[in-house]
């Protein structure tokens, strides 16, 4: 893989890791406890909000485990192991890098995961 389609690929890693970050500081209300006041909130308005905590919890999770591959992949293209498949040291093919540009295996050495 050439260095520009490698410096689109940071770019667009870069892009997605920005969109994570944004969105995991505006979902922060979201995740912190929830008041258990009953006379300011019912039981059905509780349970409510703790179904949304552990919603935006699990989005929280799910966000930093996709910032971590982003950052993995980052780190793959200062080392220039980037676009090479972690298994078999193949070259990962551009159409998978294109719907998942922090993919770190190829094809074949995935479908066994």
């Amino acid at each position: 893989m050439n260095d520009a389609k490698i410096e689109e690929f940071r770019s667009i890693l870069t892009a997605r890791r920005d969109e994570f970050v944004a969105a995991e500081a505006s979902t922060e209300a979201d995740r912190a406890p929830v008041e258990l006041d009953q006379q300011s909130v019912g039981r059905l308005s509780r349970m409510d909000a703790l179904q949304v905590q552990a919603m935006a919890l699990e989005q929280s999770r799910r966000r930093s485990a996709e910032i971590r591959r982003i950052d993995a992949a980052l780190a793959r293209i200062d080392t220039g192991d980037y676009g090479w498949c972690l298994d078999c040291d193949e070259e990962i093919g551009e159409k998978r890098l294109r719907l998942d540009p922090a993919a770190p295996f190829c094809v074949d050495c995935a479908g066994g995961r």
